[in-house]
């Protein structure tokens, strides 16, 4: 339910008028929620924001949390709500923080210095302004989750200079479309970065390989190739073998080695072979 402007001005007149001891209850209450998680100077330099906000959107006319004179109390709101994320506290505690204020109004309407009429009337405002902090909490979280995801997706999926010229990439567990895109873009990154013209493609650690699997190991190869790099497909476990033959899966001219030793191997054989190519013969 939206304020009227009369009601908002006489909000407007309550929390200037009891300023201190709005602020100071309000602190005090949700200190106690919180159980010392925030210190005292700290929690209350945030209630002292979100009440100045309140009586600065109420002298604009301030009808409910989307209104246009609302504009600096969400930002204040989404501020805190954001903070508390980022610290780790639950969705529950933010809201719960902001309902408080509802027990100040309570407490003031019992020794009769505001109506009882009015304190329910701003009580709906504040459970707007807690479903906002709700609201905004959710998308904090949201947002934390997936940039926690991608990091983990980078570390998963690292790609390491074994020796000159040789790059590896030790592949880990399941390998879906998203894993596979962070697995091309880094090779082929780290591929124009040491000008490394072979790659191995470990897959030691992939519990099972199927044709999708598969498919995504082909893209990089060709991806590299284009690169020109030349890759070799490592960790071929005999059970891994039978499933690529029962599938049909053809591998064409691309080199495989049952272990990442033997791929090494054979990529420093190939080095040398291109080592001694390049040393000029000498005349007897």
């Amino acid at each position: 339910m939206a304020l009227t402007m009369e009601e908002s001005g006489r909000l407007v007149g309550l929390l200037t008028t009891h300023a201190e001891r709005v602020v100071q209850r309000w602190t005090d209450i949700v200190a106690a929620l919180l159980r010392g998680r925030l210190s005292q100077a700290e929690l209350r330099l945030q209630v002292q924001e979100l009440h100045r906000s309140m009586i600065d959107a109420g002298a604009e006319g301030l009808t409910d949390i989307q209104s246009g004179s609302a504009g600096e109390l969400r930002a204040s709101l989404a501020e805190l709500s954001r903070g508390w994320a980022r610290q780790g506290f639950s969705a529950t505690e933010t809201a719960v923080s902001l309902y408080a204020l509802k027990d100040v109004l309570f407490e003031l309407a019992e020794t009769g210095e505001v109506e009882l009429r009015d304190v329910v009337v701003f009580g709906g405002l504040v459970d707007q302004m807690g479903l906002f902090t709700f609201e905004t909490y959710v998308q904090t979280r949201e947002g934390l989750i997936a940039d926690q995801a991608e990091q983990l997706l980078e570390l998963s999926t690292p790609v390491v200079k074994i020796w000159d010229g040789v790059v590896a990439v030790p592949l880990v567990g399941t390998l879906d479309s998203a894993r596979a895109q962070v697995v091309m873009e880094r090779l082929l990154q780290t591929l124009v970065d040491t000008g490394s013209p072979h790659a191995i493609i470990d897959i030691t650690g992939v519990p099972a390989v199927d044709t999708q699997v598969a498919q995504h190991i082909l893209k990089t190869v060709v991806a590299a190739r284009l690169m020109g790099a030349d890759c070799i497909i490592s960790g071929i476990r005999p059970q891994i073998a039978q499933t690529i033959v029962a599938l049909g899966i053809e591998f064409g001219d691309i080199a495989t080695k049952a272990s990442l030793a033997d791929a090494l191997r054979h990529v420093l054989r190939l080095t040398g072979i291109e080592a001694a190519r390049r040393q000029p013969r000498r005349e007897a």
